[in-house]
């Protein structure tokens, strides 16, 4: 668990702003970055569809789609 200590700042227009260190921000967006990646491989498990084909072969038809 991150341990953050933010502080609060108002700025000309009164409006509350929060400010942490930068290396508590770094964690931050590390996680987050990390937890869309679990969101993102999540997503793809679901659908999958089990199909697979050999590396060589994804070449090869890559290369006919690109001549």
């Amino acid at each position: 668990m991150l341990t953050v200590h933010p502080q609060f700042i108002k700025d000309s227009a009164g409006k509350k702003l929060v400010v942490l260190p930068k290396k508590e921000f770094d964690a931050i967006m590390e996680e987050l970055d990390e937890i869309e990646d679990i969101r993102l491989y999540d997503e793809a498990k679901k659908n999958d569809d089990g199909v697979r084909i050999l590396f060589s072969d994804y070449l090869k038809n890559r290369k006919k789609k690109n001549a």
